[in-house]
């Protein structure tokens, strides 16, 4: 059973890697299309890039990282009697789907020509999947309670 769990969480690591690389580029990708509403050349090749950028490689991974998640809760028997810390941490990847769900909403807005933020919006809410790797990681290898 430990050589699943141990694949197990090869597989959720390199899923999450995956994920957070879309997260982190998309809402650059935003402020790029944002910057450059003007030239329609740049507005398409912007539209085909989120498009690809959720469907090949975003959705797969989060897909890939909340089975894996979930199979790592099982086979580590967690599900029994989870830590405050991993309660935590489930809370804080919650938080992250979620974001996820904006930039999904954001990409059909800019592809449907709706999307009226402003440059400076995206480069905020770039800041949001940092913090949370940042806090998922403290939990994780920390395990402070």
């Amino acid at each position: 059973m430990n050589d699943y769990y141990s694949w197990m969480k090869v597989l959720h690591i390199l899923a999450v890697i995956s994920w957070m690389a879309g997260l982190f580029y998309l809402p650059r990708l935003f402020v790029y299309h944002t910057e450059n509403k003007v030239k329609s050349d740049l507005i398409s090749v912007f539209r085909v890039m989120e498009r690809r950028l959720l469907k090949a490689i975003m959705r797969p991974a989060a897909t890939v990282a909340l089975i894996s998640g979930v199979l790592l809760i099982y086979l580590g028997s967690w599900d029994q009697a989870m830590p405050p810390w991993l309660w935590l941490k489930l809370l804080l990847v919650a938080i992250m789907f979620a974001f996820h769900g904006l930039l999904e909403v954001h990409t059909a807005r800019f592809r449907n020509g709706r999307e009226s933020r402003p440059g400076r919006y995206f480069r905020i809410i770039n800041e949001v999947p940092t913090l949370l790797l940042i806090g998922i990681v403290i939990l994780v290898i920390i395990k402070p309670f």
